[in-house]
């Protein structure tokens, strides 16, 4: 890894977030009604055939009790839904429902409208390679914090 990557790296991030963020909202402001730290925990479900409750729950630093609270509350409003894995009904995966998807857009620190203005300014091979290069850089984050043992 070149020194120049990690430069580009840290002048691009905070432009791209500059330009897409929103204030920072409590429930009441909020068009949903949820707070940051749920609208992060929305984020933070993959879109990729669910997360793990257990592997969540290590992700953002919460005890599987707190994490299990807030899934209930999210489930009650109809945001996630917890499914049992196939080959092991004991397991349980976390999905996005159409509701928590539109709820993330709407609860996101970044501007929803502001991102498509950025992406929609690209040709769309170019925004194809950014947007493969973010997921890649993301999956890279939570790899390096919570590697496989």
């Amino acid at each position: 890894m070149e020194d120049c990557d990690v430069l580009d790296v840290l002048r691009a991030y905070p432009q791209i977030y500059h330009a897409c963020h929103i204030e920072h909202r409590t429930r009441a402001k909020s068009p949903t009604g949820l707070t940051e730290r749920d609208g992060s925990l929305l984020a933070h479900i993959g879109a990729d055939g669910g997360s793990s409750p257990a592997a969540l729950a290590r992700h953002i630093g919460v005890s599987p009790s707190t994490l299990s609270a807030a899934l209930a509350r999210l489930e009650r409003r109809g945001l996630v839904r917890l499914e049992p894995v196939a080959d092991d009904a004991r397991k349980r995966r976390i999905l996005l429902t159409k509701g928590g998807q539109e709820a993330l857009v709407r609860n996101s620190v970044l501007d929803a409208g502001r991102v498509a203005k950025l992406l929609h300014s690209m040709d769309p091979a170019e925004r194809r390679q950014a947007i493969e290069g973010l997921k890649l850089l993301a999956a890279a984050a939570r790899a390096s914090r919570y590697p496989t043992v």
